[in-house]
């Protein structure tokens, strides 16, 4: 199966989360190193995505502005400049700039026969009516778009958002407000079903510049060991810490070993009880840690955290249930692992069950 491009979402907002405001102007919102930064990440992917909105109301070029930029893609054996994407409902002027300016493919997706007008300056292809998403990331991976930029607008950005297709979100702030309700906004109304993890917050020339990747989703088989590392937290002995248990599977799926809280030695923990069976093992390169319990990252028992030592043995992906609550220290296990570049999946929908296993403790409070 041909993977779908990686998708980064970039939008520059008002303080209050407007686009644009009412005015027949455009509003400016980025400076011009905001803007230099675009151009690089507009350079770095394959195609630029905007919606038929967009289009119409900015009449967008969507080209990389700097010479060098473009000379660096043409050294690399790429086009000048990215393939311009599009989608509408209802068809576009074909004397717009997205169709008429810069050398470059231009895709339209649309339903049946709405954009049979556009097929002299573009490659028209069946979306689906309404039109599919997932099925336009779908094409797009089989035309070789690798890396997707999508430049909204607002009903763009809610699309991918809501029906969890984006893996990064740039968002640029500027720092005052709209204050129009009628403005169009950075997204709608919805159900967004994946958590965003902030990964980068800088300032930018007075803006505000917050970087996020999507959180990784469980697979059926990650669950499935979750949860057999929970029923392993009920073989720990009586304890006055946390009840856990560890599952390490390699990367097919096959266990490796398991362990619980107080395997082996009282003040063990779960993950370090299992990594102690297979200590050197070449499959640790591949394999992943399901732990109950978010791996923790400090402690006074043992010289290194289960955290360290999950670094230390190369174990590239983590998969746990409940973050550990800040009950004897302030866990930055998740944070750690993933600065290391490490793959961390969370499966709250499992916490009750690891919470049954450590009633003794008074989590909620806190103490």
């Amino acid at each position: 199966m041909i993977p779908r491009p990686h998708v980064l979402l970039s939008a520059a907002q008002s303080l209050d989360g407007y686009l644009d405001d009412t005015s027949p102007e455009r509003l400016v919102l980025s400076t011009k190193d905001d803007f230099a930064v675009v151009d690089r990440l507009r350079a770095e992917a394959d195609a630029i995505f905007v919606g038929a909105g967009t289009v119409r109301a900015d009449n967008p070029r969507l080209l990389v502005r700097g010479p060098e930029l473009r000379q660096q893609r043409l050294e690399q054996g790429r086009p000048e400049q990215p393939v311009k994407v599009t989608v509408t409902t209802r068809g576009l002027d074909p004397d717009a700039q997205f169709f008429t300016v810069g050398d470059t493919e231009k895709i339209v997706y649309a339903p049946p026969g709405a954009a049979d007008a556009l097929k002299h300056v573009a490659t028209v292809v069946d979306a689906g009516d309404p039109p599919d998403f997932g099925r336009i990331l779908d094409d797009l991976g089989e035309r070789g778009i690798e890396n997707l930029l999508v430049e909204g607008g607002g009903g763009i950005h809610t699309r991918f958002l809501t029906e969890g297709l984006a893996d990064e979100l740039r968002l640029a702030i500027a720092p005052f407000f709209v204050g129009q309700p009628d403005a169009p906004r950075f997204v709608g109304p919805g159900v967004y079903p994946r958590p965003l993890i902030l990964t980068s917050a800088r300032e930018l020339q007075g803006m505000a510049i917050l970087e996020y990747r999507a959180a990784a989703e469980p697979t059926g088989r990650d669950v499935g060991r979750l949860k057999e590392a929970i029923a392993l937290a009920a073989e720990c002995p009586p304890s006055h810490t946390f009840r856990v248990g560890a599952v390490i599977t390699d990367a097919d799926g096959e266990v490796v070993a398991t362990g619980h809280s107080g395997e082996g030695d009282p003040h063990n923990h779960a993950e370090e009880a299992a990594l102690a069976k297979c200590a050197g093992d070449p499959r640790l390169a591949g394999a992943t840690v399901y732990s109950s319990l978010e791996p923790c990252s400090h402690r006074s028992s043992h010289p290194r955290s289960c955290t360290q030592l999950i670094l230390d043995a190369g174990i590239p992906r983590v998969v746990f249930a409940w973050r550990e609550p800040p009950v004897f220290v302030d866990a930055r296990g998740t944070e750690l692992l993933r600065q290391a570049g490490r793959q961390v999946v969370e499966v709250p929908a499992l916490t009750p069950e690891v919470q049954r296993e450590n009633t003794h403790l008074d989590f909620r409070s806190g103490t």
